[in-house]
Formats: structure tokens, C-alpha cells, sequence
């Protein structure tokens, strides 16, 4: 099988996703070569004996700011005609599984994972196509945020789960949350399954569990449910 998404992450830390990338679905993946994944040290593109990749910021104030000096030379090293270049950073786009299947389709990706205070604007002005954010917090670093985007990404590549009819189950599929799984043994802590799923009906087992989508979406995530299209199935 050729590989189908090629993904340079640069980061001050690659040792906090390169076991990551080994392990479970993402692991098989790249040994399989659906997925190309490569982790890059931006300190490589530092021109100083130290490697200095930030320095403190213009017009005062606390933390440290990333040099664009670095970052723009290791963006130049690694990009290709048709990568989309990514910023992971909290004042982004937040990311959701639309955005995660448009990227999915896009057969290069180079992710930049910030540090200290962020980045140079001149960077974010010149060498970046799309700020991304995983959610409304601050995390320490960007690595993270980029790995946790490699997963969402990575689902939707054909051929990376083996099964993508799961994909249809999970939750935010359709803007609902997902219905509960059990499984052995029937009755356990004097809890049982529910008698539907053991009915062998899988028409019942269908209509029970889009109840149980709607049902969980309405009391957890209203927003959701309100954006809803009306003639989706699931509503009540």
C-alpha cells in the first residue's frame, strides 16, 4: 500500500511523540506505510553553538517568543508544493472532524508546535496556512496539541483503522455523541444489558441506539444538538 498522508512535525521536543507514533493504530499505520510521519527538532535549524531558538519579546512583557530565523528555515527544509502548512496554537481554528476529514485529504501536512509565549508573527504572517487549536486551554507546548491532531487526522486516511464503518459510530459523527457499549458478561455488579441488544433485532438495535445519540446529545452537549439539521434521523 502507498503512502497516503505524509506529516512533518516540527517541535522542540520530539522525544514526547516519537513513542506515540510507534505504538497502537498510528504505530501499524506507519510500519504498514499508510502514514508518513516525521518528527523534526527545530533546535536542527538553529545557526548558534547553543541552538537558541527564542529570544525575549519586543515591547516587554513575561515568557519567551520563538525566533522566526529557526522556524522559517525548517518550514522551507521540509515543506513540499503541496503541504498545508499548520500552526498549533490556542487562538486558532478549534478543530473538529470536519476539519479533521478536509485534512485528511490533503497529502502533506507540516505541523508546527510552539513554545514559551508563541511564535514570531512574521512566521504565522508568511509561512503558515492554518492555525489550528484542540480546544479553549493553554497547554505547556504545542507537541501535544500536534499529536493529538495526528490522531484525529489519521482516522479518516483510508486504510488506517481497517474498519472504517466504526467511524460512523463514533462520537460527533452526524453532530451526536455516541450510543453505550457493552459487552461480557450479560449481568455484572447487578447491572445487566439492556434486553435489546441481546434480541438479536438489529433494526430495534439500530433505532435504540440513535435514541440513546439524541437522548445523550441533548443532555450533554445542547450546542450540538441545536446545530442539528432537522431532518436528521436522530432527532427525536
Amino acid at each position: 500500500m502507498s503512502t497516503l498522508l505524509r506529516i512533518d512535525l516540527l517541535t522542540l521536543f520530539p522525544g514526547m511523540v516519537e513513542g506515540y507514533l510507534r505504538e497502537s493504530i498510528i504505530g501499524r499505520a506507519v510500519k504498514a506505510g499508510t502514514l508518513d510521519i516525521r518528527v523534526h527538532n527545530i533546535r536542527d535549524w538553529a545557526d548558534d553553538k547553543h541552538r537558541i531558538t527564542d529570544d525575549r519579546p519586543f515591547g516587554g512583557g513575561a515568557g519567551m517568543v520563538m525566533k522566526p530565523e529557526p522556524l522559517f528555515r525548517a518550514i522551507e527544509a521540509v515543506q513540499s508544493p503541496d503541504a498545508q502548512r499548520i500552526y498549533l496554537c490556542p487562538d486558532g481554528e478549534r478543530l473538529n472532524t470536519a476539519m479533521a476529514r478536509e485534512l485528511a485529504a490533503v497529502p502533506h501536512l507540516v505541523l508546527l508546535s510552539g513554545h514559551y509565549e508563541g511564535i514570531d508573527q512574521r512566521v504565522r504572517d508568511r509561512m503558515i496556512d492554518r492555525e489550528v487549536s484542540i480546544g479553549d486551554y493553554v497547554l505547556t507546548n504545542g507537541t501535544i496539541a500536534a499529536a493529538v491532531l495526528v490522531d484525529v487526522i489519521s482516522r479518516y486516511v483510508p486504510g488506517v483503522l481497517g474498519e472504517e464503518k466504526s467511524l460512523t459510530q463514533d462520537s460527533f459523527h452526524d453532530s451526536v455523541l455516541s450510543f453505550p457499549q457493552y459487552t461480557r458478561p450479560v449481568e455484572y455488579a447487578g447491572q445487566r444489558v439492556p434486553d435489546v441488544l441481546l434480541s438479536g433485532n438489529h433494526q430495534e438495535i439500530e433505532r435504540w441506539r440513535r435514541a440513546q445519540q439524541a437522548d445523550k446529545t441533548r443532555r450533554r452537549r445542547p450546542d450540538l444538538h441545536a446545530s442539528s439539521a432537522p431532518t436528521n434521523s436522530l432527532q427525536p
